[in-house]
């Protein structure tokens, strides 16, 4: 069977207020094939995610030059739990719809400074009228529809805690629930990496034009062939660094080992016929159409999971 990609593209986001490089901050990894066609890793640390946009919009222009392939996999949800977007009564209220809002509202300037606190804000003012779904912010920045701390309780009238590819990971691995989408600052949080992050991959996917992919929205939640991928230049794709096992080496920094492992564990599976299988449901998820609409309509998926 012949491989999907040419090129494995992993993005370790980051939604610092300040530029960063090393520890905690964006890492995007690459796994392509050298000049003697073998598999070569390298790894890239933009100290600004306007750095990291042009440096991934550099790859994917290198990529189609040479009539290459790309997965692009980001470790944040590009969707989030059912309902969000009725509840922001957007126009289409879909993975589309949501994006479109994210990008509309989410300043984020070459320094790193952003606004994902307001932001935050004012999603829960237009779906709520109240400090949640989304909460967590530095003393400074709260306010009437934002809070420091976690609401007391998360009603039944609100879009879930978590989208169902966070439950089912849990259910997976056994493991405490993974940090929901709708805390937005502490330690661990994802919250603030999707504000910031949605938008970076629609200006991405908006460069690309019909040239661009984006699972499971585009493509289906199905298990995907080259012929799928005839007219397409990248696939995006959401993964978890829990994807592969990291294991640095001497001196190396987590967050790179961790992009490294991952987008050497997709490029392996391409290599054995065994990576378009990783985009489909289990045979009980496909079973369950009310799933795959959600998954496919509006909440996105982790790959592999």
């Amino acid at each position: 069977m012949s491989r999907l990609f040419n090129a494995y593209v992993i993005a370790d986001w980051s939604a610092a207020a300040k530029p960063r490089t090393g520890k905690d901050s964006v890492w995007i990894g690459v796994v392509k094939r050298d000049v003697r066609f073998k598999l070569a890793f390298e790894a890239h640390n933009p100290a600004t995610r306007v750095e990291a946009e042009k440096l991934l919009r550099d790859l994917l222009a290198d990529f189609q030059r040479r009539g290459e392939r790309a997965l692009i996999g980001f470790d944040f949800a590009l969707g989030y739990p059912a309902g969000t977007a009725s509840a922001l009564k957007l126009a289409r209220p879909d993975w589309s719809g949501l994006w479109d809002f994210l990008a509309a509202n989410v300043v984020d300037k070459a320094g790193n400074v952003n606004n994902r606190f307001a932001v935050a804000a004012k999603m829960n003012r237009l779906m709520t009228d109240a400090p949640s779904p989304f909460w967590g912010c530095p003393a400074n920045d709260a306010q009437r529809w934002l809070t420091t701390t976690k609401p007391a309780e998360h009603g039944a009238h609100l879009p879930p805690q978590q989208r169902r590819a966070e439950a089912a990971a849990q259910d997976r691995n056994g493991k405490a629930a993974a940090k929901t989408v709708w805390q937005v600052f502490g330690n661990g949080t994802v919250g603030s990496q999707a504000i910031v992050g949605m938008p970076a991959v629609k200006r991405l996917v908006a460069d690309l034009g019909d040239k661009a992919a984006v699972w499971p929205f585009t493509t289906g939640w199905r298990a995907l062939t080259p012929a799928d991928l005839a007219a397409s230049s990248a696939v995006i794709a959401e993964i978890s660094p829990a994807l592969a096992k990291a294991a640095p080496e001497p001196g190396e920094i987590a967050d790179r080992a961790q992009v490294r492992a991952v987008a050497y564990h997709l490029a392996k599976l391409d290599e054995a016929g065994k990576l378009g299988a990783l985009f489909a449901p289990s045979p009980a998820q496909a079973a369950d159409a009310e799933l795959v609409g959600v998954v496919e309509r509006e909440e996105g998926w982790i790959l592999g999971v």
